[in-house]
């Protein structure tokens, strides 16, 4: 399994990663480690926003890209609260492959 998670920094940016283990990459971010991303190195992690599951590494590459590249900041912060990937992403991915994890 793949998880696409998004994560709202201190200054309420909105950074997004793909992990095979969600707990352990949350802990690299906060904790600064040095496997942590470039991004969240300089800005401080306040907390998980989304997640969703998906079957492979490929399928979670592309919500990843799509979300990083297609979306606005306003875009990001309905995304995390409606979950609407359909409305989204309808022409872009299949969205019925991902599994919001609550």
């Amino acid at each position: 399994m793949y998880y696409v998670y998004m994560l709202r920094c201190e200054d309420n940016s909105i950074y997004t990663g793909i992990t095979v283990d969600i707990e352990r990459r949350l802990k690299e971010h906060k904790e600064k480690d040095e496997k942590c991303a470039k991004y969240t190195a300089s800005h401080a992690v306040k907390k998980l926003e989304s997640v969703w599951k998906t079957e492979n590494k490929s399928l979670a590459s592309k919500l990843e890209y799509n979300i990083k590249k297609s979306l606005t900041k306003r875009q990001k912060e309905e995304l995390i609260q409606k979950n609407n990937l359909e409305e989204l992403f309808r022409e872009k991915i299949d969205y019925t492959k991902y599994e919001k994890i609550e």
